[in-house]
C-alpha cells in the first residue's frame, strides 16, 4: 500500500502563500488518485482538491477555487498543493490520501472523502495575522 507523507505547512498571514507536498514511498502509477483533505478545529474533514493521475482531471472545493492549485511531479512521486491568497478559514491540518480509478473519480474522492488506507499525521496550516 502506498505510504504518503505530508509536509510544507506553517504559519502565514492572510493573503500569503504556502506549498504543501505529498510524497509517496514509491512510484505512483497512473491508475491512482491523490487528494488533499483538511480538518479545521471543531469541524469534519473536508475534501480540498483531488487529482486523477490517469487523465489529470482535478476537483476543487468551492471554497478554494481560484486560490489553490494541485499538480503532480512524477519524477519525485510528489503531489503539490499550491495555496495562494490564504484566508483564516483555511486554517487546519492538511492530509493527503490515495485512491484508485476503479473506485473513484477526482470529484467523488473529494466530495465523499473516499480514500484507501488511513490518515497520516498531516501538516498544520495556520493563517493568522
Amino acid at each position: 500500500q502506498l505510504q504518503l507523507v505530508e509536509s510544507g505547512g506553517g504559519l502565514v498571514q492572510p493573503g500569503g502563500s504556502l506549498r504543501l507536498s505529498c510524497t509517496a514511498s514509491g512510484f505512483i502509477d497512473d491508475k491512482r488518485l491523490i487528494g488533499w483533505f483538511r480538518r479545521a478545529p471543531g469541524k469534519d474533514y473536508e475534501g480540498v482538491s483531488c487529482i486523477n493521475f490517469e487523465d489529470r482531471s482535478t476537483y476543487y472545493a468551492d471554497s478554494v477555487k481560484g486560490r489553490f492549485s494541485i499538480n503532480i511531479d512524477s519524477a519525485k512521486n510528489t503531489v503539490y498543493l499550491q495555496m495562494d491568497d490564504l484566508k483564516p478559514e483555511d486554517t487546519g491540518v492538511y492530509y493527503c490520501a490515495a485512491n484508485h480509478v476503479l473506485f473513484a473519480t477526482a470529484q467523488s474522492m473529494c466530495t465523499r472523502k473516499a480514500f484507501l488506507g488511513s490518515w497520516g499525521q498531516g501538516t498544520q496550516v495556520t493563517v493568522s495575522s
